[in-house]
């Protein structure tokens, strides 16, 4: 079990997760402009999920710089604003691994950093079937104040939201997150079922289970003959449902929160995609609205970029 920390490193810790965050929207501006000159924008148009995957993997030698926001005013609890800046990286075909780091600010109370995760996603069949399988292993180191809502699993409710930043920030969970995805394309339509098993390493609790499903399409399927910002096959619309599944010991929907909306993404030319969505909760458990945006930006072959870079010079 984590011994607790002690008053000065506690300050020093939060100290460094205040700092963190301020320079998080600088950082991505700055490797923004830093990779802009060696490397070249995708244009490719993903769906425009913010909890459900898709079979999508990062291209080879490719990063995708992200931060994603997410807005709620949960009942009885003071309103927050979570942030996770995220690095997406196609190591190969077959893989992609991410790394986040994540923070929030709660209205009258504090700002916190708040842990990180490591994922990876693994495609066993390259090319494209009728319904293509990816596996997804993440590792998180978060502390209960984490609001970023990335995934619903087991008991998750309005509850949790309601705790000071104080009373959680104490308590971290080190977890194990694995993901079933399963994923088709057809018609220009995106069809993604995610199932989620999530096993904290650190506690004795039971593995928690949970699901998000999405569906999505470009609203046209082929591109212009002529440059064009605003033209339909640069939005996506869609819509996600995900919610938990309880325990192992209690599979079900029983004291489960679940959660609805709409999204839309805009795929900027030689530039960042933008998406929104509004997720409505579903339940008592819920929180009533979660409001999310995220801004990508997606370099290419940025290690030969780079190399191209040093040799100019």
């Amino acid at each position: 079990m984590d011994q607790v920390l002690d008053a000065t490193e506690l300050q020093l810790s939060v100290a460094t997760g205040l700092q963190l965050l301020k320079n998080m929207k600088k950082a991505l501006a700055l490797c923004l402009f830093g990779f802009c000159l060696a490397a070249a924008t995708c244009s490719a148009q993903e769906p425009p999920y913010f909890v459900t995957y898709s079979h999508d993997l990062e291209e080879p030698g490719n990063l995708e710089i992200a931060v994603k926001d997410a807005q709620g005013s949960p009942k009885f609890a003071n309103p927050f604003v979570s942030e996770t800046l995220e690095l997406e990286y196609g190591a190969t075909a077959w893989w992609t691994t991410e790394v986040y780091l994540a923070g929030q600010h709660t209205s009258n109370d504090s700002t916190l950093f708040t842990g990180w995760r490591w994922e990876n996603r693994f495609r066993p069949l390259l090319h494209e079937h009728l319904i293509n399988p990816v596996i997804y292993v993440e590792y998180e180191h978060l502390s209960h104040a984490d609001k970023g809502v990335l995934e619903v699993t087991g008991h998750d409710s309005i509850s949790d939201f309601q705790l000071t930043n104080d009373q959680a920030r104490s308590e971290i969970e080190k977890s194990l997150e694995l993901k079933l995805i399963l994923s088709s394309n057809t018609h220009g339509w995106n069809i993604s079922e995610n199932f989620i098993a999530e096993k904290a390493l650190n506690e004795p609790e039971p593995w928690e289970f949970g699901y998000a499903l999405g569906v999505s399409r470009p609203l046209a399927l082929a591109a212009r003959g002529k440059a064009c910002t605003f033209c339909r096959e640069n939005f996506a619309l869609g819509a996600e449902l995900y919610g938990g599944l309880g325990t192992l010991d209690g599979f079900g929907l029983k004291a489960t929160s679940h959660y609805f909306g709409p999204t839309i993404g805009f795929n900027i030319p030689r530039g960042p995609t933008v998406s929104f969505a509004p997720d409505f909760g579903l339940n008592d458990n819920s929180i009533g609205a979660i409001y999310r945006i995220k801004v990508s930006y997606e370099l290419q072959q940025i290690f030969s970029g780079l190399h191209h870079s040093k040799g100019s010079q």
